[in-house]
Order: structure tokens, then sequence, then C-alpha cells
């Protein structure tokens, strides 16, 4: 595969107190013939997350048509899971609503943050002045540490099979060392009848290539010509892309050769690339993605040339 990129599509630059800088973990959400609403973590100036949207047209994706003009969901209470920012993962629709999933941050003493699992559920409004809002499940994450995942866990991606068969894959840590380097973050893979409750036993599913990378993060799962195709950023020196293939969501073998997609030359995301989310539309595949900074550069768009 080779993806050709559209370009940097939105990169806030103070527009508002709870949106002055970053546009982190891109999820785009189909409204109407070519128009996408794309929401994303953002940051106010303690540098808690919270998620805004854009507007665009998948046809000229670098003119923004609208911004929101008030977060969809914010952090949570002091004490809380989230009090600390959301990190977006995946929104999937269900009955007429959407199901938001995230990763909840608290910062740590001892470590420096620990993330679980939350869950959001509302509507992304698809009419043009709507203004699409979620409410928490719960006060508590529906994933939290457990044996299975003792440091922290993040990243969730939720694909539903069917009405009582719901996967997810999800980042998780195995060891927290001095230095955020020595960080063990690798994607594991969880079972749900419901979409609420988990059933998790720690395996490993997404791991290291070699011994420079330390951190998987933010995988995009789809089916797609009879295989699972997941795109997930790697982390040794910089982010990169990976990419890795399943026949049934469970195996999996990395194939980076076959990304398509690397750090340009200069510009935006020259210094790294993350966070990937792929999807399709009118027989083609897009990515967004992020660039320079962990997404304070903003996210671009890149198409899959067959």
């Amino acid at each position: 595969m080779a993806w050709r990129r559209l370009g940097m599509v939105f990169n806030p630059d103070k527009i508002e107190p709870w949106m002055l800088s970053h546009a982190a973990l891109p999820f785009p959400v189909h409204l109407q013939d070519g128009r996408f609403r794309i929401f994303f973590s953002t940051r106010n100036e303690k540098s808690q997350s919270t998620i805004g949207y854009v507007d665009i047209d998948i046809e000229r994706p670098t003119e923004v048509l609208a911004v929101s003009k008030q977060p969809t969901l914010v952090p949570g209470t002091a004490g809380m899971y989230d009090d600390s920012g959301i990190g977006l993962g995946c929104i999937v629709p269900e009955s007429g609503l959407h199901r938001m999933y995230y990763m909840g941050w608290n910062l740590g003493v001892t470590a420096p943050w620990r993330n679980s699992i939350g869950l959001a559920l509302g509507s992304v409004a698809t009419g043009s002045d709507g203004v699409p809002q979620f409410q928490r499940f719960s006060q508590g994450p529906i994933i939290d540490r457990s044996p299975a995942d003792p440091f922290t866990i993040s990243y969730p991606w939720v694909i539903r099979h069917g009405a009582n068969d719901w996967h997810m894959w999800y980042g998780s840590n195995l060891s927290w060392g001095a230095e955020l380097a020595d960080m063990s973050h690798v994607i594991k893979h969880a079972t749900s009848t419901d979409g609420i409750n988990w059933t998790r036993d720690g395996t490993t599913t997404i791991s290291f290539k070699d011994a420079s990378e330390y951190a998987m993060a933010r995988p995009s799962v789809m089916i797609d010509r009879g295989l699972h195709r997941m795109w997930f950023a790697c982390r040794g020196d910089r982010y990169r892309i990976g990419y890795a293939e399943s026949k049934d969501g469970l195996t999996w073998s990395r194939r980076d050769e076959a990304v398509g997609i690397a750090p340009a030359e200069s510009g935006w995301d020259s210094e790294m690339i993350c966070y990937p989310c792929v999807f399709q539309h009118a027989g083609r595949h897009y990515m967004a993605y992020n660039g320079n900074g962990y997404g304070k550069s903003g996210f671009g768009l890149a198409a899959w040339e067959d």
C-alpha cells in the first residue's frame, strides 16, 4: 500500500480557552455526502485535554467548514479517573446514538500518569448547526487497572461484530522505569457481550519489533478484503506508524514494511507521525493522523493509493 498526503487539515491556535493547542487522536465521523465531523483531543492552558471537532468536506479536506465553539466532553471533577484530561479512542454508532470510548488521565506521583478507559454516550449531531454533546456512562471507568493490566491502560478501539460480540484493542503498560522511555507499552485485546463489561486475560496482541521500541499506541482496526488490518503508532527514537494483519483479530503479523507512510522530509509531520485513524468512504481508504509534537502541530489526512 502507499499513502498520498492530502495535507494538514487543522491546527488550533488559541481559538478558545479550552482549545489553545493540540488536535490529537483524530477520529472522523461521516455526516452526509462528503462531509465529515472530525473529533479530536485538544488542550487548555493547564494541558488538560478535552474533546472538540471540526467539519470538512473530504474532497477539499484542508478547507475547514466549521469549528466547535464548545467542547463535546470535558475532564471530570477532582478525583475522577479523567480529571487530568481525555484522550479520544473511537466513536461507535449504536441504535441512533453513538458511544465514545476514551482514555481518562490522572497525573501520578510515583509514576507520571495512570490511565483508564471510559465511555460516554451521545450523538454526533448530523446537522451543520447541531452541537454534539456526550455524557459519561458512569462516574467511574468501564476498564481500570487489574491483575491483567496492573499499571495503566489506554487508546481503546472498539469494533462490534454482532449484537453480543464486541471487540476492543487497547494499550497497556507492562512496567514503569526511572525514565519515561523505560515504559513498556503494548497493545492487548478484550471481548464483551454488551460493549460495557469487558473480559481480558492480559495477553499481548502487538509487541515490539526490536529493542529500539518501547511503546505501541492508538490501534486503528478495520476488517477489509477478508483481513483484520491494524495501523498503530510505534515509538523508538520517534513515533512512526506501524501496520499488522490478522485473519481472526487475535493473532497478528506485523508488516511494517507495507505501511506506506513515513515522516515527511520537512513540515508539520517531519519529526514524527502518530495516532492513525483509518476509515473508508466512497470506496477509498483514508488516514487521519498526527505529526510533530504528539498532535501539537495538528492533524492531517492521507489517501490510500492502490
